[in-house]
Formats: structure tokens, C-alpha cells, sequence
């Protein structure tokens, strides 16, 4: 189920720009200008490459690697989905939970990737205060003439502002994942959830390969 809810979310992202291609440079500072300004830059990078077009899977994982993981914090998506059984895990397993969950999220955006088509985004109001450190970028992509609600959820932090859930169509990935992952902690503990991860990630490695 997660991954239909992705496909439109990474297509839906890198297609931001779809109708502010042409506006003045964002302010990468803020919340909303960092999405901006990230969507056109992986934007670009996508239009300009041939194979990632035809769904060159490396090149693909390569541009997500270098484009999107930069501004995403996965140490915290991982915690939040874990819940309390995070802090159950030795430092060892945390680093290894959270390493094959971003695996799995960066192979599951570099599948949308090759799914993008013409789409126009609708920004909608973005509310904050100057403290805030926790906000929410809300859009409405419209899709063959369909409206996807599409938020982001990020944090400011001392290395700026980090992506660490997001939504589509009322579906928060965060709260998607985490009865998956606290079924498979109670019946096979944390070291079956990261056995079930690192398998998944060699299925799709082995599927594209």
C-alpha cells in the first residue's frame, strides 16, 4: 500500500515546479522555499537526463541520493515509526534500522521517479511563526485533473531545515509504517524488523537488477 501512496507523493514532489518554474529564486531558508527550491533543482536534474527518463534505476537512486536525502532526517522518521521500542534498540541497531529504512524509502522514490508526467501544483498558504521549529508545507497537486493532497512535515535544525514525514491524500508516512513495524517488533523483535528490511531491500535490488 505504501508504495501507491509514494509513487504519487515523489511524483508529485519533483513536479512542484511544474508552474513556479519561471518564478524568481526561492529562499531556501525557509520551510516553503526550501521545498521550492529543492523540487526545481531535482527538476532540472531529471529533464536533463535521458535515463533517468526511460527509468535508469542507479542514475535514478543516484539523483535521490544526492538531490533529496541531503534535506530529509531519517534518524527521526525511523524513531517516530518505531515508537517506543526505539529506545529499546542498542545505538547499533538504531544505525542499522535507519539506514535500511532509508534504502527502502530511496528505492520506493526512485519508482515514482519514472512515473512523473505533467502535473500543476497549488500552493497553499503557508502559516508559521518566526520561533516555530516544527511547521507544515501544505500542496494540492493536480493530477489529470485530480487534486492530491500533498503536506510536508519538517523540522529546524541546527543543519537547517530536514523533511521527516509526509502526507498524501490524509495518509501520513509515519503513522503508515508504524503498525507494520510494531507487528513485526512484537512477534520477531528488533532484529526480525531489521532481518525483514535487509531482505526487502536485497528483493528489490535483485528486481531491478
Amino acid at each position: 500500500m505504501l508504495k501507491k501512496l509514494l509513487a504519487p507523493l515523489l511524483a508529485s514532489l519533483l513536479t512542484l515546479v511544474a508552474v513556479g518554474a519561471a518564478a524568481a529564486p526561492q529562499d531556501a531558508t525557509t520551510p516553503d522555499g526550501l521545498v521550492k527550491s529543492l523540487v526545481n533543482d531535482v527538476m532540472t536534474s531529471v529533464k536533463a537526463d535521458k535515463d533517468i527518463q526511460a527509468g535508469n534505476v542507479p542514475k535514478i537512486i543516484a539523483l535521490v541520493d544526492q538531490k533529496i536525502v541531503p534535506y530529509a532526517n531519517f534518524q527521526k522518521t525511523t524513531q517516530l515509526v518505531m515508537g517506543r521500542a526505539w529506545s529499546q534498540a542498542t545505538p547499533q541497531q538504531q544505525a542499522q534500522i535507519t539506514d535500511e529504512f532509508k534504502k527502502l524509502l530511496v528505492r520506493t522514490y526512485a519508482g515514482a521517479i519514472s512515473q512523473i508526467r505533467d502535473q500543476t501544483v497549488q500552493y497553499r498558504p503557508f502559516r508559521a511563526a518566526p520561533e516555530d521549529t516544527d511547521v507544515v508545507v501544505r500542496t494540492q497537486v493536480i493530477n489529470n485533473g485530480e487534486p492530491i493532497q500533498l503536506d510536508y512535515r519538517l523540522e529546524k535544525t541546527a543543519a537547517g531545515w530536514k523533511v521527516y514525514d509526509i502526507n498524501v491524500l490524509g495518509a501520513w508516512l509515519i503513522e503508515a509504517y508504524r503498525s507494520q513495524f510494531s507487528q513485526m517488533i512484537s512477534q520477531q523483535g528488533i532484529d526480525g524488523l531489521l532481518k525483514f528490511l535487509q531482505d526487502r531491500n536485497r528483493q528489490l535490488a535483485a528486481a531491478k537488477s
